[in-house]
C-alpha cells in the first residue's frame, strides 16, 4: 500500500459557515431577531472554542475593523492602514491622533481579560463605578445586555461612540461566558443605530450581531488556515528566538520588526522577509521602509 497523502493545509482547518436561513430574511421584531442573533452567537462559539483558530489575533484584527468604524462615528476617515501605523510607528508616550487613540483603546481591550480594574486603565475618563455598571448589566439574552449598555453609557457621554461599544462588547462577552472582548456589536452598528433608544436599539443589536458573526465566521476560518501555514514552516527558521517570534504573530494583528525586541534588528527584518518568503507571512503596508507585517 502507498503512502497516505497529507490533506492541503489550505483545505484545513474548515469551519461550518453561518446557516443562511439565519441571515435570508430580514427579523422585523424583537423577538424574531433576538432568535436569529441567539442561533448566530452559538455557531460563533464553534469558533470561540475552535484550537485551530489563534484566538488571540482574531480577536486583534476584528479590533482593528472595530476601532475603524467607531473613527468614523467620531467624524475621522482614517482607514485600516493608518490605524496600524498609529498603532505601530508612534513612539511611546507620542500622541497617536483621535483616531490612532481609538484603535489604542480598541487593541488594549481585546488584549487582556474583561475586568473593571483592565477597562479602567483602557478607557479614559470612564469610571469604575460606569464600568461595574455596564459589565453587570443583566437581560434575557446576552444581546439584550450589550443594548442597555450603549444606552445608558450614550445617554450620559453622547460623543463616547467607542467607549459605548468597548463596553458594549464587553458585557456582550461576559454575558457569553467569554474570557475576551472579541468585537462583535462595533464591527456593524452604525451611527444612526446607536441614537436609537429602548426597542428600536435592541432590534438594531440583534442584527448587527448577527451581521457581525457572518462577517467574524470566515475570518476565523482564514486565520486558521494562515496559522496553520505558519506553524508549518516553523521549524525551517533557523534564528534564535524564531519560536517567540512566531508566537508573537499568531497573537497580533501586525508587528513591525522592531517590536521583536528579543532579536537584532537586522535578525528581526531577515526573520519576517523568510516568511514572506515563504508565504507564512504578509507584508501590509506595501512600503519599502516602516514595514508592518502579520499573517
Amino acid at each position: 500500500m502507498g503512502k497516505s497523502r497529507a490533506e492541503p493545509l489550505e483545505t484545513l482547518p474548515m469551519l461550518p459557515p453561518l446557516p443562511g436561513w439565519i441571515v435570508s430574511a430580514p427579523s422585523e421584531t424583537p423577538e424574531a431577531a433576538a432568535f436569529r442573533s441567539g442561533a448566530a452567537l452559538a455557531h460563533l462559539g464553534q469558533a470561540m472554542a475552535s484550537r485551530d483558530v489563534p484566538l488571540a489575533l482574531w480577536r486583534d484584527r476584528l479590533a482593528l475593523t472595530a476601532a475603524e468604524n467607531c473613527a468614523a462615528m467620531a467624524g475621522r476617515r482614517e482607514g485600516q492602514g493608518a490605524l496600524r501605523d498609529a498603532l505601530h510607528l508612534t513612539g511611546p508616550g507620542d500622541d497617536p491622533g483621535p483616531a490612532g487613540r481609538i484603535a489604542r483603546q480598541w487593541s488594549r481591550a481585546a488584549a487582556r481579560p474583561v475586568s473593571v480594574a483592565h477597562l479602567v486603565n483602557t478607557l479614559d475618563g470612564v469610571t469604575a463605578e460606569r464600568i461595574a455598571l455596564c459589565l453587570d448589566a443583566t437581560g434575557p439574552t446576552p444581546v439584550d445586555c450589550a443594548a442597555q449598555v450603549v444606552e445608558a453609557v450614550l445617554t450620559d457621554s453622547p460623543r463616547a461612540e467607542a467607549a459605548a461599544l468597548i463596553l458594549a462588547d464587553a458585557a456582550l462577552a461576559k454575558a457569553l461566558g467569554a474570557t475576551h472582548v472579541l468585537p462583535l456589536l462595533a464591527l456593524t452598528l452604525k451611527p444612526r443605530d446607536i441614537r436609537l433608544r429602548d426597542d428600536d436599539l435592541l432590534l438594531a443589536c440583534h442584527r448587527a450581531a448577527v451581521s457581525a458573526v457572518r462577517q467574524a465566521l470566515p475570518l476565523a476560518g482564514d486565520l486558521a488556515r494562515a496559522a496553520a501555514r505558519l506553524r508549518a514552516v516553523a521549524p525551517k527558521l533557523r534564528a534564535k528566538a524564531a519560536g517567540r517570534a512566531v508566537d508573537l504573530f499568531l497573537a497580533r494583528d501586525a508587528l513591525a520588526p522592531g517590536a521583536l525586541s528579543f532579536m537584532s534588528d537586522r535578525a528581526a527584518r531577515r526573520l519576517c522577509d523568510r516568511l514572506v518568503d515563504l508565504g507564512a507571512l504578509r507584508e501590509l503596508t506595501g512600503r519599502d521602509t516602516f514595514r508592518l507585517y502579520g499573517l
